[in-house]
């Protein structure tokens, strides 16, 4: 188990190496100048659009239920943790890198959504979509596309199901000292209760806690930030002061060189807002829109809220505190960081904004692997991924996950590889399609 541990960690490292980052960035970029920056000219309009609504057209859930089944599915563990850990790791400078990806994943994620509505298709179960549909009808290699699928499947159990969990039984067995198979046991129930409903029982569920939840955390994360409002100038200048020069170590903090501010901002930036990965398109096919930019535009709002909002909240509260400074663990360092100001009233927003944020990520990467596995076997196996899926739930509140974070990491990157390939071999038929929908709207 030991040697598959280490070739599992081996492998994805290798996978979240500097390439695939470049790649990821890179084709950030390449799409931005292509599409002449339209996530910084249109993003007024895509809040708009978030309320607009296409009765009659085909589709299973409205625009708005839509982003929140994709924000539910980022909004994670990743918004809390991840940060604390890229600031831990890579320093205050890893912020700035951070917000660099979000702005360029916003129209990464405007061209999956474009793509995933363009080449959706009507099943038994509602609406499909998303990168195994666009690689194999519009890139024309199916082959690639299955590759997807296989991936996004195996990911589902990982990153959207297990580790969820275990983050949520840990946080309550520390605070609140419940048991881990009663948490497992309230939480497969939960879970259940949502997604056997499908789609439509997931966007309404979605809609109405995803809202909840976010505004909650990030209240919580205003009312520290103006307890401390004189330390938010220091926070912003170590922020953009550490992007480019290295963070001397101080307290219990080791210190960081600016090449580990970029990885390690950029990769859990990537991690929590997952621009670039084609999980979030999968969700996007799903809205009831003729026009493939206006679901677009909603889904790059998505990115802009997971990073450039929530993340930023996480990391000015950190940055605001001391806990940082003081060796403490990137699993603690955002809870430390709260207590600090709101004793511990602060563990207990933490612990519950991660149980939501777990939980709610659970319900979006259900639906991801419903998709993924119909292309595979068909909508009969649905019935079949649901229960596994539900009992995985209880399996990982029980064990440990080392592995399991490995091998999360290691699917969430090779999803990566044939969903860029798509986007950037598709990248004409996303200008043809945004360049048409303006004009019309322009001549209309």
């Amino acid at each position: 188990m030991q040697l598959l541990e280490k070739l599992i960690s081996i492998l994805s490292g290798w996978v979240w190496g500097p390439p695939m980052l470049i790649l990821l960035v890179g084709t950030g970029l390449y799409l931005t100048v292509r599409l002449k920056g339209l996530q910084f000219r249109a993003l007024p309009l895509a809040f708009r659009m978030i309320w607009h609504k296409d009765h009659g057209h085909a589709g299973d859930i409205s625009h708005f239920q839509a982003l929140m089944t994709a924000l539910a599915a980022t909004v994670g563990i990743g918004n809390i943790v991840g940060v604390a850990t890229a600031i831990t790791l890579g320093g205050p400078g890893a912020v700035f890198w951070m917000w660099m990806t979000g702005l360029v994943g916003m129209v990464t994620k405007y061209s999956e959504a474009v793509l995933a509505v363009k080449y959706r298709e009507h099943g038994p179960h509602g609406m499909r979509g998303g990168p195994m549909y666009y690689i194999s009808k519009g890139v024309g290699l199916p082959w690639l596309g299955t590759l997807f699928a296989i991936f996004t499947a195996l990911a589902t159990f990982g990153i959207g199901n297990m580790t969820q969990a275990n983050a949520t039984a840990g946080i309550f067995h520390t605070v609140f000292h419940v048991e881990p198979w009663i948490t497992g046991l309230v939480l497969m129930v939960l879970t259940a209760l949502v997604i056997i409903g499908g789609i439509r029982s997931i966007g309404k569920f979605t809609s109405f806690l995803v809202p909840v939840m976010i505004l909650g955390y990030v209240i919580a994360a205003l009312v520290v930030l103006a307890l401390n409002i004189t330390e938010i100038p220091h926070a912003f200048a170590l922020i953009f002061r550490h992007a480019f020069s290295p963070a001397a170590a101080t307290g219990g903090f080791a210190g960081a060189t600016i090449a580990a501010a970029m990885r390690f901002g950029i990769a859990r930036g990537v991690f929590s807002n997952e621009s670039g990965l084609g999980s979030a398109p999968i969700a996007a096919a799903a809205a009831r829109t003729h026009e493939p930019v206006k679901q677009a535009l909603v889904s790059m709002t998505q990115t802009f809220i997971d990073t450039l909002v929530v993340c930023t909240m996480t990391a000015l509260v950190i940055l605001t505190a001391k806990s940082w400074t003081q060796g403490i663990g990137p699993g603690e360092l955002t809870s430390a960081s709260f207590a600090e100001t709101l004793g511990e009233s602060g563990r207990i927003i933490v612990a519950i904004s991660t149980a939501l944020f777990a939980y709610s990520t659970l319900i979006g990467w259900n639906y991801y692997g419903e998709k993924a596995i119909e292309y595979l076997l068909g909508p009969r196996s649905i019935r079949i991924y649901r229960i596994l899926f539900i009992a995985a739930v209880m399996v990982g509140c029980m064990i440990k996950l080392e592995l399991v974070w490995n091998v999360s990491d290691l699917m969430n990157g090779l999803m990566a590889i044939p969903n860029l390939i798509g986007l950037l071999v598709l990248s004409k038929v996303i200008k043809d399609e945004t360049d048409r929908y303006f004009v019309k709207n322009k001549k209309g």
